[in-house]
């Protein structure tokens, strides 16, 4: 394998990884919004 190719897989990795993450915080960020509209419907019964 070139050493271009190897620094190319690398960077898409990293890529890949950063994308994951933030993928996750808008996940976790959305789950704690539902919970907090959850929570104050429930509090307003």
């Amino acid at each position: 394998m070139h050493m271009n190719e190897t620094e190319k897989k690398a960077r898409l990795a990293e890529a890949l990884r950063a994308n994951l993450r933030k993928r996750k915080a808008q996940a976790r960020e959305q789950a704690g919004e539902a919970n907090q509209r959850v929570r104050t419907h429930s509090d307003a019964e």
